[in-house]
């Protein structure tokens, strides 16, 4: 059972154990309905009953856990023209609300930027838009720093 109180992690899916990683797998399984229940999604992973439910309310996609909060993203930009004007119109394309915006003046050639985006009523996935946002030009780093 949950303290009140919960310290959450964002942690790399390559360092989980395998019985948390199936745990995972089988809640996407059952959510797209490509399987209906429990037990038969659980046999297809090879992950026990007792595993699933002592993992299941505790293990979570990052998107799902970062659906309708702020996240606050640290951007390394490169100094041209338009390049954080594209940064956030693709943000307001997604429906990503800007909550704050703060950058550092450019050296060497590239700025500091910390973006707050509330990703309440996001189009697409926190991960779709992370990937978005990381493949246009003039964006050389992006981290999320955080989230409330």
């Amino acid at each position: 059972m949950m303290s009140e109180k919960s310290t959450f992690y964002l942690v790399r899916e390559e360092i989980l154990p395998e019985a948390i990683k199936k745990t995972i797998k089988v809640k996407e399984i059952l959510k797209r309905g490509e399987i209906k229940t429990i037990n038969e999604a659980v046999e297809k992973m090879g992950l026990s009953r007792s595993a699933y439910y002592k993992y299941k309310d505790f293990v979570f996609p990052f998107y799902e856990a970062s659906k309708e909060k702020i996240i606050t993203l640290s951007l390394l930009l490169e100094h041209k023209s338009g390049v954080l004007s594209k940064v956030l119109n693709t943000v307001a394309d997604e429906s990503g609300s800007i909550m704050t915006i703060n950058q550092g003046i450019p050296l060497q050639g590239v700025a500091n930027t910390t973006i707050s985006i509330e990703t309440k009523h996001l189009t697409v996935d926190l991960e779709a838009l992370l990937d978005k946002l990381r493949m246009i030009d003039g964006v050389k780093r992006l981290e999320v720093l955080g989230q409330v």
